[in-house]
């Protein structure tokens, strides 16, 4: 009975560890600002637009974390089986967009650190570097990757909730308008899903699961339970903050366009309130960067023994190359705005990816995939990939003004 429940607990440690890692990768520096930006043009219509986002986040993101464990494989390997090559091609789109995003999660962490301290932001990132180094040399990184993200996944929601009741949101209206909103912005619904499982950001909690042996047809009702809670934490994060917001532009109050963020917290509570939002903004950023390293690393180490064998010190690496490059170069625009722009095809190219595998037997072996799964998985295919061609269009002339 003793060994019976250490497994459960196991197992409950693992899939919580999995979905606050995804969880905590969705929510960086980015998610933050598009949250803020999109609240105040939008108002209380923007619960219209998270409402939406988390329906087709939860879609997406069931559809990938089940063939992952099904097919007891990572993404990129689903990948080559379906089409030699794809895998590497996949690799690449999430390599490049891990890194360049690092660099701003960086930014980000040494932005908290000088919120809180005063000392400079490149200073800040070097120490945070350090910090999210340290997860992966400890032996069990694993263990402490996972305990890291739910420490500061409770921490940053904990402050996001307590400055959501002292701005003193119209509740009542946000409820009536995430129902019947005024306006509906697609685009920021787009914005949405790509923030919370665009990129490498949903393949960090189904790779982990992989990692940690969670795997087959017979743990895909923890898996489930897994993948939408990791949506639940994002989404409790993204409803405090528009809230929050809210509170504060109803009382018509105007934020700084400069860090829009930090002029929430501040004018919600004051200095106190500043300093919450580094304490956030760092929470938020440094879980990032782990996240992003883990997961970009996770998709290259099964294409060679070497790769598997130093995964740990690849990932070290990268968080290295990441804080270098912010603090030397700071954070390269064209770059971001080209990776960006990228970025916002790899989420339809994966999922598509998925959806195909889940009907190859050589992948999936007897497994049924449930058929609104991949309606639903279809329909965001298309919507994402006419908003990723969209965006990749207006962002290579940024690179030439």
């Amino acid at each position: 009975m003793k060994t019976e429940n250490k497994l459960k607990n196991t197992n409950r440690s693992l899939l919580l560890g999995a979905a606050f890692l995804m969880a905590t990768s969705a929510i960086g520096p980015g998610f933050l600002t598009q949250t803020t930006v999109f609240t105040e043009s939008l108002l209380a219509s923007f619960g219209f637009v998270i409402l939406i986002s988390i329906i087709i986040d939860i879609g997406a993101q069931l559809n990938i974390w089940r063939i992952i464990a099904v097919s007891e494989k990572r993404a990129q390997d689903i990948a080559n089986d379906i089409l030699p090559g794809l895998g590497y091609f996949l690799a690449i789109l999430i390599v490049m967009g891990g890194l360049a995003f690092n660099i701003g999660n960086i930014a980000g962490a040494g932005l908290g650190v000088n919120v809180l301290f005063g000392i400079s932001a490149q200073t800040g990132a070097i120490l945070s570097g350090i910090l999210a180094i340290g997860i992966f040399v400890v032996k069990e990184a694993g263990k402490a990757m996972d305990k890291f993200a739910q420490i500061l996944g409770f921490i940053m929601i904990g402050l996001t909730v307590y400055v959501m009741f002292t701005a003193d949101p119209p509740v009542g209206e946000a409820v009536v308008k995430t129902f019947v909103p005024d306006k509906i912005d697609i685009l920021a619904i787009v914005t949405l899903v790509g923030g919370t499982v665009g990129g490498y950001i949903t393949f960090a909690g189904g790779h982990r699961l992989i990692d940690a042996g969670v795997k087959g047809v017979d743990s895909l009702p923890e898996v489930n339970r897994s993948a939408v809670f990791a949506i639940v934490v994002t989404a409790i994060m993204r409803i405090a903050l528009f809230l929050a917001v809210l509170g504060v532009v109803s009382q018509g109050l105007k934020l700084d366009p400069s860090n829009p963020p930090a002029s929430v917290f501040q004018l919600a509570a004051g200095n106190f309130g500043y300093k919450i939002f580094g304490i956030v903004m760092w929470a938020a950023a440094v879980s990032s960067v782990v996240g992003a390293a883990y997961t970009s690393v996770s998709f290259i180490r099964t294409f060679h023994p070497w790769l598997e064998k130093h995964h740990q010190k690849i990932i070290i690496a990268f968080i290295s190359i990441s804080t270098i490059v912010f603090v030397f170069v700071g954070r390269p625009v064209s770059i971001l705005v080209l990776v960006g722009s990228v970025n916002g095809l790899i989420l339809p190219i994966a999922l598509g990816v998925m959806l195909i595998a889940a009907y190859k037997t050589k992948i999936v072996g007897d497994y049924k995939h449930p058929l609104w799964m991949t309606i639903f998985g279809i329909i965001i295919v298309i919507a994402m990939s006419i908003m990723g061609v969209y965006t990749l269009i207006e962002g290579i002339p940024q690179l030439f003004k």
